[in-house]
């Protein structure tokens, strides 16, 4: 098999609508069609339920009969825990308050997991393809939770894996930019930039999107640089490939 390019949109939900169609618009110009997922949010921040917007859940479900490919994003995408030790520095340095499953136990990381799976499989009429953890941060209790929980694909920033058996189906750093701060949107150019060089030996290579990175005119253009860079060398795919 060729090697796998999969690019996906995070943060999907009515409160980006229009970040989430440039997004959009962009991968399947350089993808030459829908091959590329959506990280669904159900409630961000508490002040977009997906429950109130029927425009956007017709919406989704019609990306989802064009093929794209749907997975749950949490539910919040936003941490209320507190934290200390390890958790409490991924807190800190790696979000900005959005590690939503990074303090949860088990028992409330599996309700918001399969109320998410309910929601939006309900929304798309098909199953979610998987579950990405917001900053694709797992505490140990959304690890156990992921086990049971029905999911056939889990990813964070270094793998995919399958969580009824963990096992491993991809490898390899996501590519993903940052747009919160000056020095967060130069560190990701400079990586990015990295990647379109050194990670083509990957079998399968990851592009990740948010929703604020259409404000930074650089960024769009270091995302179109890099999905090209890579979609030359391999194939446009899906996530579900990985369980073939």
């Amino acid at each position: 098999m060729r090697k796998l390019l999969l690019a996906s949109i995070h943060d999907v939900g009515p409160r980006f609508e229009r970040e989430v169609d440039h997004l959009a618009g962009l991968f399947e110009r350089l993808l030459g069609g829908p091959r590329f997922a959506m990280l669904v949010v159900p409630d961000h921040w508490g002040e977009a339920p997906l429950g109130a917007a029927p425009a956007f859940r017709r919406r989704l479900r019609d990306w989802s009969d064009t093929g794209v490919e749907m997975f749950v994003h949490g539910w919040f995408h936003q941490d209320r825990a507190e934290h200390s030790g390890l958790a409490r520095f991924k807190a800190r340095t790696m979000t900005a308050s959005e590690g939503e499953f990074l303090g949860l136990d088990s028992a409330e990381a599996a309700q918001r997991m399969a109320a998410g799976k309910a929601l939006i499989e309900d929304i798309i009429g098909r199953p979610a393809v998987g579950f990405v953890a917001p900053a694709w941060l797992y505490g140990p209790g959304a690890r156990t939770a992921l086990g049971a929980s029905g999911f056939a694909l889990a990813e964070d920033h270094m793998r995919v894996w399958r969580p009824g058996d963990g096992a491993v189906l991809a490898r390899g750093p996501v590519i993903t930019w940052a747009s919160r701060s000056r020095g967060r949107q130069l560190s990701s150019l400079a990586v990015a930039a990295v990647a379109r060089r050194a990670l083509h030996a990957l079998p399968v290579a990851r592009i990740a999107v948010h929703p604020g990175d259409t404000g930074v005119p650089a960024l769009i253009d270091s995302i179109s640089r890099t999905v090209t860079a890579f979609a030359q060398r391999r194939r446009a795919g899906r996530y579900a490939e990985l369980l073939a």
